[in-house]
C-alpha cells in the first residue's frame, strides 16, 4: 500500500516550499511549521489522488510496460482496498486543514483535490487539456506554500513555475509517447505527436528561461544581491538544458526519478538552490 501511495513522487511537493523559501522566511519557525504542514497535506492529498487513479486505471495500466509493475496494477493491492484507502485520505486532507484554521490553504487544497479528479475523470483523455491540468497540480502546489504563510507571490513567481511545470509535464508526456505500446494505455497519447510536444517543450522552456532571467536581473535588491541572482542564470539555463538532453534519450516518463538519480542534473540543481539562498538570505 505505502508503494501504491508513490512515495517517491512526494517530490513534487516540495514545491510547497519555493514561495516561503524565496520569500526568505524559511528561517522563522512558524512559517517553516505551516510549510512542513502544507507539504505533509499534499503528501497524503497527492497519494490519496493517486490510489483513486490506480484504482480506476488498473486494466489500462497492465498493458504498459512500467505502469504494469504498480501494486494495483499488479494485483499486489485489490482496487477494492486502493480506493478505500484514498478516499479516506482524501476526506481527511480538508478535515485537517479546515480544523487548522488556514482558510487559504483549505481553499488551495480543494481547489487541488477538484482539479485532480476532473483530471482522473475526464480531463486526462482531453487533448491538451491534460497537459494543463497537471500543470496546474503543479503550481498549486506552489501556490500553497505562499497561501500557507501568507506571503503574496510575484507575477515572476507564477511564471517561471507555471511554465516549468508544463515543460516537465510535456516532456513526461513525450517520454510516454516514446515508450513501446504506451499509447495503448492512454487515450490522448494517439492524439499526439513527437514533433507537437517537443515544440510545446521547446516553446515552455524558451519563455521560463527569459522570465527568469528578467527577474534575476531586474530584481529590486542591492547590488551584491543582484550580482547573485545574475549568477543564479547560469545552473538555471543548465538544469533546463540537461532535462531536455534527458528527456531526448526518453527517460522523462518519470521525472521524480530524473532528480533522484542523474548526478549532474543534481549537481546543477544544488548549484541554482545555494545562490537563491544566498542572494535571498545572505545579509
Amino acid at each position: 500500500m505505502l508503494r501504491a501511495a508513490r512515495p517517491r513522487q512526494w517530490l513534487k511537493n516540495l514545491l510547497v516550499f519555493a514561495a516561503p523559501g524565496t520569500a526568505g522566511l524559511l528561517t522563522d519557525p512558524g512559517a517553516l511549521a505551516w510549510s512542513a504542514g502544507a507539504f505533509a497535506l499534499f503528501c497524503a492529498a497527492s497519494s490519496g489522488t493517486y490510489l483513486l487513479n490506480d484504482a480506476r486505471d488498473a486494466e489500462r495500466d497492465r498493458l504498459h510496460e512500467h505502469k504494469r509493475h504498480r501494486p494495483v496494477a499488479a494485483g499486489e493491492v485489490s482496487v477494492r482496498a486502493a480506493v478505500a484507502v484514498g478516499a479516506v485520505l482524501v476526506a481527511a486532507v480538508p478535515a485537517v486543514a479546515l480544523a487548522a484554521g488556514n482558510g487559504p490553504l483549505l481553499a488551495v487544497l480543494v481547489g487541488y483535490l477538484a482539479l485532480t479528479s476532473a483530471y482522473t475523470l475526464v480531463l486526462k483523455n482531453v487533448t491538451v487539456a491534460d497537459l494543463v491540468a497537471v500543470a496546474g497540480c503543479h503550481v498549486l502546489r506552489a501556490v500553497a506554500g505562499g497561501a500557507a504563510i501568507g506571503v503574496p507571490l510575484t507575477s515572476w513567481f507564477l511564471i517561471v513555475v507555471s511554465l516549468g511545470a508544463l515543460l516537465v509535464v510535456t516532456g513526461k508526456r513525450e517520454a510516454e509517447l516514446r515508450t513501446p505500446g504506451g499509447a495503448r494505455t492512454r487515450d490522448t497519447l494517439a492524439r499526439y505527436s513527437l514533433s507537437y510536444l517537443t515544440q510545446v517543450r521547446t516553446m515552455a522552456s524558451a519563455a521560463m528561461i527569459v522570465t527568469y532571467c528578467l527577474w534575476a536581473l531586474e530584481a529590486p535588491v542591492e547590488a551584491a544581491h543582484r550580482v547573485v541572482h545574475g549568477l543564479s542564470i547560469v545552473p538555471f539555463i543548465a538544469v533546463v538544458l540537461r532535462y531536455h538532453l534527458l528527456v531526448d534519450r526518453g527517460v522523462g516518463e518519470e521525472p521524480e526519478e530524473i532528480a533522484l538519480r542523474d548526478r549532474p542534473l543534481q549537481l546543477c540543481a544544488a548549484a541554482l538552490l545555494a545562490l537563491i539562498a544566498l542572494g535571498v538570505y545572505w545579509g
